[in-house]
């Protein structure tokens, strides 16, 4: 191997070498490369002593304020989040306790109960008509109640349906200017219309009056009509 005379080396690598073309032995190529690895490791020595040595990276303190430092617990170098504070005392022992798991369905098929329960907000969610025998006998008046006072004249429903799917019962509440004029005493209130009808007609025999009108007509010019002549006709005769 040559090494060419203009790259020669420095004279204090110590290795002797003739500035002519002859070939290097062996031993002097492996000399030439340990001494150039001496070399870069001094070099690399150097480089690294006059480099200053930093301090190690810290992680800064966080600090969190004082709303978090009452939910967080430090015990030596260890902070840790305090489960004490998260929730009180009454939620714990409800989240300890046995849990309900509801059926979407079912929560479905309720919410649905419920709103067909009233008749919405239009109408002021009226209930659904719970059937009783009071209310029974009181609808059953008001659709006869043409019949209470033949003076008055009432429209003729054109509901189907004499019982409405939504209702509810109140009380009427007279107004001051109907004080004397129409106000209820309380002996004349009652708890049901046909309570109210029945006290109205003990006192004026209205229905009682009319109901004799009518069989009267009916047994008029018929079979019972000739008894009663004749029992009348006997009890003259037994005078006689």
């Amino acid at each position: 191997m040559a090494v060419p005379a203009h790259h020669g080396l420095p004279a204090d690598q110590g290795v002797p070498f003739d500035d002519t073309d002859e070939e290097l032995s062996d031993e002097q190529v492996r000399e030439l490369l340990n001494e150039a690895e001496r070399r870069m490791r001094a070099k690399r020595a150097t480089s690294q002593a006059n480099t200053p040595r930093h301090a190690p990276f810290r992680l800064p303190k966080l600090n969190p304020g004082p709303i978090a430092n009452t939910y967080l617990k430090t015990e030596g170098p260890v902070t840790r989040l305090d489960p004490a504070q998260l929730i009180n005392a009454k939620d714990r022992e409800l989240a300890s306790g046995i849990k309900k798991i509801e059926d979407p369905i079912q929560v479905r098929k309720q919410k649905k109960e419920e709103k067909n329960a009233t008749a919405g907000s239009d109408w002021f969610n009226l209930p659904r008509t719970e059937m009783t025998p009071e209310l029974r006998r009181d609808l059953q008046l008001l659709k006869m109640r043409g019949v209470i006072d033949p003076k008055r004249h009432y429209k003729k429903s054109d509901a189907k349906s004499d019982v409405p799917a939504f209702s509810q019962v109140g009380t009427i509440i007279e107004g001051p200017t109907e004080y004397y004029s129409a106000r209820l005493q309380n002996k004349e209130r009652k708890k049901t219309f046909v309570e109210e009808v029945l006290t109205q007609e003990a006192e004026t025999g209205r229905f009682k009056k009319k109901y004799s009108e009518i069989q009267t007509a009916k047994t008029s010019g018929k079979k019972a009509f000739y008894k009663a002549l004749k029992a009348k006709r006997k009890g003259r005769v037994e005078k006689r």
